[in-house]
């Protein structure tokens, strides 16, 4: 569980980010839960974006990905969700 300070700093790092992975139309899916996982694998700290055409919720999207990839929710601003999962292979962001 990440703290409110740890969230600030992780916030920070994800505001230059582009995100790299879109939900659409078929929502999220077994597929898409493990490009997220090796992704996070390798970068930590992700950006992926909702769009119009998704059915469901973006709390809903945002829970299906966090379980999915047992990864910490960082935030959800308007419709773009930032996870963030420490690597075990290569770790890049030192928490504060």
């Amino acid at each position: 569980m990440l703290t409110g300070k740890q969230k600030r700093f992780l916030r920070s790092k994800a505001h230059h980010l582009d995100p790299i992975f879109q939900v659409g139309k078929g929502g999220v899916n077994e597929n898409m839960i493990k490009q997220i996982s090796d992704a996070l694998e390798a970068r930590e700290l992700l950006k992926i974006s909702i769009l119009q055409n998704c059915d469901e919720d973006k709390d809903t999207v945002a829970m299906k990905l966090v379980n999915g990839t047992k990864a910490e929710l960082v935030q959800i601003i308007g419709h773009t969700i930032v996870l963030y999962k420490e690597s075990r292979e290569n770790k890049q962001i030192q928490l504060p």
